[in-house]
């Protein structure tokens, strides 16, 4: 049996592999770490659907002559994936109402519908939501598809576009105290939605850029190994939406102006600090 990924002659040693799965198995575990994904199967040339996979991976390797794996990165499943999503919201959004449930029938059985739930998933459930009739209309959950398109095409570019909206929330979270002292609670509660807003633009960012080839293992920001970073980040937002809760101005202060606003600005240094050393490398 003659084994190829992508198309090219593969140099995999049969070991104790009896059947398709064993060999998939197998080769996650050799890809695990590498941004990598399995993605597709052909048998005898045949192209494998959804549907036939769970027959495919019972096949006996003894009676298959060639056998083409597909190989994709985390980034390109996930351009394919969401490509697929905006499409279905404006298929959905012109179609009659009678013709929306087999349109949403046919997105959830779908490979896209697989890896959006399985990796990002509170865009799934969003979909899921907007699909079903609440939450998001189709139309503005196609908005927020073409953002996080935008951003895993071109991370660099959104970074950068980020920092006049980094500057407005640094300032307002300095003046997030004053506006619950003297009962501004509706641009208070903004602020902190704006906040979280960016603060998850940010770590979707560097998601992306470690998938592009960013180590989290040697990465740090502020000194500080990224997750240790991201941990206390996520440790202070907790604490500041406590401190708003119990309207407790003086801890809302103090995490905002010191402790929220500094790290945010910290962390989007980092990650343009990173992009545009990556831009350079490209020639």
């Amino acid at each position: 049996m003659e084994i190829s990924i992508n198309g090219e002659p593969a140099d995999i040693i049969i070991e104790k592999e009896k059947n398709v799965g064993d060999v998939l198995s197998s080769l996650e575990q050799w890809l695990l770490g590498s941004g990598n994904r399995l993605s597709g199967l052909s048998i005898d040339g045949v192209v494998i659907g959804v549907t036939g996979l769970t027959e495919a991976m019972e096949r006996e390797l003894h009676s298959i002559r060639n056998l083409d794996i597909r190989i994709s990165s985390w980034n390109e499943l996930a351009l394919e994936a969401l490509e697929a999503l905006k499409k279905t919201c404006v298929l959905y959004g012109d179609s009659a109402f009678e013709l929306r449930p087999e349109i949403r029938s046919r997105w959830e059985e779908s490979p896209a519908a697989a890896f959006i739930s399985a990796e990002i998933t509170d865009l799934h459930e969003l979909a899921q939501l907007s699909f079903g009739g609440e939450g998001l209309s189709t139309g503005d959950l196609g908005i927020l598809v073409e953002e996080r398109l935008r951003e895993l095409a071109d991370p660099a570019g959104e970074i950068n576009n980020m920092e006049k909206p980094i500057s407005e929330i640094v300032r307002r979270m300095e003046g997030l105290p004053l506006d619950v002292q003297t009962g501004k609670d509706g641009k208070a509660a903004e602020t902190i939605q704006l906040f979280s807003r960016i603060g998850e633009k940010l770590f979707r960012l560097l998601q992306v850029l470690k998938h592009r080839g960013l180590f989290f293992e040697s990465f740090q920001i502020d000194g500080l190994p990224v997750k240790g970073f991201l941990n206390d980040f996520n440790t202070a937002l907790g604490e500041l939406c406590a401190a708003y809760g119990n309207q407790d101005t003086v801890l809302i202060g103090d995490y905002a102006e010191y402790e929220l606003a500094p790290r945010l600005l910290k962390l989007f240094s980092a990650l343009r600090d990173f992009s545009l050393g990556e831009a350079r490398k490209t020639p």
